[in-house]
């Protein structure tokens, strides 16, 4: 299996291989420990398999009932309104009838993030405007800013993840519903709820009751991950009678097969047994975060999904980790380096049960440290050593399907330095040498982001260059791209011609331009800095409070999005320190204050 484990991951663009794929590698039969596909590993029940088991036949021979039928038992538990609701082949089925029928130019989402709500709308040609979230504030989404972004760029169409895949980050119920409001004009918002049955920072953290109201908006829900069964491919969505109904009209006949069919069906027999697995994940997800954050140099982020997003200590290398883990102790983990916005630095893991949990921490030890916790024993890579994964990002966005203007754009993100083989794949988790100062900020690990005063700024945040021998380009890296009028823009100043008279007059007629050497003689009537030519790449200093976490060190302490959810999500937060960091106790986003 060794040999062949980096093939199978670069096989994959966006995504990790299917379990059914490493389960043929394996060559036993058995897959092995999955830490990356976020299932509920308490729900079906073992009783419900083996009724599943036992009505196989029937399942798999007759064709489903119509998607009407299955709707209306699934509104019945969920009390709403049929009318309101479309159920899909899984939720990815609703992300491309959304995008094809709702999306008509643009659409604004944080990064990093589920990867279908930045390529989706890319391959039908919209304009993707990509607010990137920052490592120094945990990745947590401040509204205001992105609301200003969205303005900034003029985008049609919104979507906000709650909680946001990978990094589990929560916003409170009052804040989306105060983005909404403020959003009203927009063509669509989008609020995907896929993993907020696993949330419990608030008691009806859910806007489906909000969206029913609202023109513009719909609420995504997933099915398969609640209920452990992927496989199954089941989904819906939640809108207004019009928008709902016109995503209803374009789905297939049968869209929702036999075995999704027996499920919905299943549960209104099951429902204490579902709220049940809920509550476990919840107290494994505590028992993880605490676990993991025992591991030095390992940073844990808090989360309110049924996952953990980790950057992994400094000198370790995620695709290298990933693959040991895989191949020497048989433990599937979620490396993220080909999720834009994020780094071969970080890691998200699924939560399973302490038996498996304790597998995995045992598995980081060794792969991580040796036999020991003095250093890390993995390797960063080098230009061009290794594949990681951050490649299939560039690989995937540098194409003819991200609109116009895309290789023009592109090529400014790295144009600034120029794409020697000096500079460092980002997306390899190389340490940023002195040298390499001079990337811009926003190319380091984690993607920093501009201060608030900058964010109207913001290019085409997924416009990418490959650097490097094919490593991860600059993700996150904007284009400087024209923007309205009421954004500010700079222009540059011309270069000083020279005039020998000692009083002040209008520019002559513009001279040749002079080389730099040339200018030196030139006597003027008050010292003028000249522009000098473009020197070598020399050290630039990094902001201290809103610059990038150096590699290895933790954001803020691993402190992160928690914090700032203790404000309204409307009002930004302050330039250094997060507002009631005492209310955030642990790494596992519980305990916070309503």
């Amino acid at each position: 299996m060794a040999d062949n484990v980096t093939s199978l991951f670069r096989s994959t663009a966006a995504h990790s291989p299917s379990m059914a794929a490493l389960t043929r590698e394996g060559g036993d039969g058995a897959g092995p420990v999955d830490f990356c596909i976020p299932c509920n590993p308490y729900f079906p029940t073992p009783a419900m398999f083996d009724d599943m088991s036992a009505r196989l036949r029937d399942i798999i021979t007759y064709y489903p009932s119509s998607a009407d039928t299955i709707t209306a038992e699934l509104c019945s538990l969920l009390q709403l309104p049929p009318q309101c609701v479309a159920m899909g082949n899984g939720s990815t089925e609703l992300i491309t009838w959304i995008d094809h029928l709702l999306v008509r130019e643009s659409l604004a989402i944080p990064v990093p993030t589920f990867g279908r709500w930045t390529d989706q709308p890319m391959e039908t040609g919209k304009r993707v405007d990509m607010f990137p979230l920052q490592e120094s504030s945990g990745f947590a989404l401040d509204l205001a800013q992105y609301a200003e972004f969205i303005r900034a760029r003029g985008t049609r169409v919104a979507v906000i993840c709650n909680p946001n895949n990978p990094d589990g980050g929560f916003l409170h119920k009052h804040a989306i519903v105060q983005f909404m409001d403020a959003m009203a004009d927009l063509d669509l918002i989008v609020i995907d709820e896929s993993f907020l049955e696993f949330a419990d920072a608030e008691a009806e953290p859910s806007v489906v009751q909000e969206a029913m109201l609202r023109p513009n908006v719909i609420v995504l829900r997933s099915l398969g991950k609640n209920f452990g069964l992927h496989g199954i491919r089941f989904g819906y969505l939640v809108a207004n009678p019009a928008l709902a109904g016109r995503v209803r009209s374009m789905l297939p006949k049968w869209n929702l097969n036999s075995f999704a069919e027996h499920v919905v069906f299943m549960l209104k027999e099951h429902g204490a047994e579902y709220a049940q697995s809920l509550q476990q994940v919840r107290r494994d997800r505590l028992d993880m975060a605490s676990q993991l954050s025992s591991l030095p140099g390992l940073t844990v982020y808090p989360s309110q999904g049924n996952f953990l997003f980790v950057r992994l200590p400094v000198g370790a290398e995620g695709t290298v980790v990933r693959d040991r883990m895989l191949t020497e102790h048989r433990i599937l983990v979620r490396e993220c380096g080909n999720k834009i916005g994020s780094s071969s630095r970080f890691l998200r893991l699924v939560v399973r049960p302490q038996v498996d949990v304790r597998r995995l921490v045992s598995g980081l030890e060794q792969v991580l440290y040796g036999t020991s916790r003095r250093g890390a024993a993995v390797p960063e890579l080098g230009n061009g050593t290794s594949y990681s994964s951050g490649t299939a990002a560039v690989d995937r966005l540098v194409s003819e399907t991200n609109g116009s203007g895309m290789r023009g754009l592109a090529a400014q993100a790295v144009g600034a330095g120029g794409p020697g083989p000096s500079a460092p794949g980002t997306g390899t988790g190389v340490p940023l040498p002195a040298a390499a100062s001079a990337v811009p900020a926003g190319a380091g690990v984690g993607m920093p982001m501009p201060t608030a005063a900058q964010v109207g700024q913001m290019g085409h945040v997924g416009q990418l260059g490959q650097v490097g021998q094919g490593q991860m380009g600059q993700i996150g890296q904007m284009g400087q791209q024209q923007m309205p009028q009421s954004v500010p823009q700079p222009v540059p100043q011309p270069a000083p011609q020279p005039v020998p008279q000692p009083a002040p007059q209008p520019m002559a007629a513009p001279a040749p331009p002079l080389a730099p050497a040339a200018q030196a003689p030139v006597p003027a009537p008050a010292p003028v800095p000249a522009p000098a030519p473009v020197p070598a790449p020399a050290p630039v200093p990094m902001p201290a409070a809103t610059g990038p976490t150096p590699p290895g060190v933790p954001a803020r302490g691993g402190l992160t999005a928690a914090q700032v959810r203790g404000t309204n999500g409307l009002s930004p937060a302050p330039a250094t320190g997060w507002p009631g960091a005492q209310a955030w106790p642990n790494a596992a986003g519980m305990g916070q204050a309503g």
